[in-house]
């Protein structure tokens, strides 16, 4: 390295390191088995200094040979379990709705439950179909919302009755579950399916469905959404169309969710009262 990049970088600027990384990001889906002389072309390493951070790699147990071919072992991702532990739910959950939100052309959310009413945490947006504004942070009351029947759903039963208790169920269209015994069977219902789909209860023309996320020990955190305006889908269509890709990227959450420590996996559980 010259004068010049040592002033650019500056003088903490660890080069070896930087060498190693860059002969790790060498392999990928199209090169996961590279020669010596394949890593040294990649990075632009001497064979010589792409050999010896090859053979430490391989004490390290980050990479594997058979004597001429190098390629990664599982331990790399090691490396990218420190940064999924740093993150909160939200930017867990911002990148999967970011893909289902283009995968589908709908917007997409995660809420948790906080008291009587769900607070989203995260968004993407592709359309306006509400007469509000929905940032990180509105909230909805939990029994007109598909994330809220969801997540009430998963609540045990305890916490289940002091919600009921403390709740006033408003009426907020035709349409709003408002009897304590109608929310209940619906709840089953979501229960047993996996997944809620709710019908123009919080707002006309609003139709949205929405699955669990769920902390390694199998208990609701979180919910995720996709929301759809009534004059562009039927209730079965929102089912049939949706739901696989809604399904998926709640499993996906989960796995990058079930990385980070347990003080993010629980958070959004709030008390209820």
């Amino acid at each position: 390295m010259d004068e010049g990049e040592v002033t650019e970088r500056g003088a903490h600027h660890v080069q070896s390191l930087e060498r190693g990384l860059a002969v790790i990001k060498a392999f990928n889906a199209d090169a996961a088995e590279l020669t010596l002389s394949d890593v040294a072309r990649a990075t632009g390493l001497t064979r010589a200094a792409a050999r010896r951070f090859l053979l430490t790699l391989v004490d390290l147990g980050y990479v594997r040979t058979d004597g001429k071919y190098f390629s990664l072992t599982a331990r790399v991702l090691e490396l990218g379990y420190s940064y999924l532990s740093s993150l909160s739910l939200s930017e867990v959950a911002q990148p999967h709705l970011e893909r289902l939100s283009a995968a589908v052309h709908e917007s997409s959310s995660v809420s948790v439950l906080e008291g009587l009413d769900i607070v989203y945490v995260a968004r993407v947006a592709v359309s306006r179909i509400m007469a509000v504004t929905i940032n990180v942070g509105t909230r909805f009351p939990a029994h007109a919302t598909s994330m809220g029947h969801v997540l009430l759903a998963g609540l045990e039963d305890p916490d289940l009755r002091g919600y009921l208790h403390a709740a006033k169920l408003e009426k907020l269209t035709a349409h709003t579950l408002t009897r304590q015994q109608d929310l209940l069977d619906e709840l089953q219902r979501v229960y047993r399916q996996g997944y809620a789909v709710v019908d123009q209860e919080l707002e006309e023309g609003l139709r949205s469905i929405a699955a669990p996320i769920r902390d390694r020990r199998g208990r609701v955190v979180a919910a995720v959404n996709l929301s759809t305006h009534a004059s562009r889908t039927t209730p079965e269509s929102v089912e049939s169309e949706l739901l696989p890709s809604l399904l998926a990227a709640a499993r996906a959450i989960e796995t990058d969710l079930a990385s980070a420590p347990p003080s993010r996996q629980s958070m959004g559980r709030a008390g209820h009262g």
